[in-house]
């Protein structure tokens, strides 16, 4: 589970396994630990953050300020994205 950052206690990460084929780009977010309920974002191709769920129940708020430094830190997502899964798609 490569963990990319954490926004106060909470953790940004991808699941080592994210499907074949593969996904389009995106992240979990969930408190204090990785989780199966875990909020899950897709970053598109502009870098804005998509809420497919908020499994996890982040509180709005906090939720939208969590995507705003998704969105600022996009570039990065991507490349460790593309680093380790070694190929990248976007949801649109």
């Amino acid at each position: 589970m490569p963990q990319i950052f954490k926004v106060g206690s909470y953790l940004i990460y991808f699941w080592s396994n994210e499907s074949k084929p593969l996904e389009p780009v995106h992240v979990h977010i969930s408190e204090s630990f990785p989780s199966e309920n875990a909020t899950k974002v897709w970053i598109s191709r502009t870098g804005r953050c998509l809420l497919c769920h908020n499994n996890s129940r982040i509180p709005k708020r906090k939720l939208r300020d969590i995507m705003d430094i998704i969105e600022a830190r996009h570039m990065d997502i991507e490349r460790k994205w593309l680093n380790y899964f070694k190929e990248i798609r976007y949801y649109c």
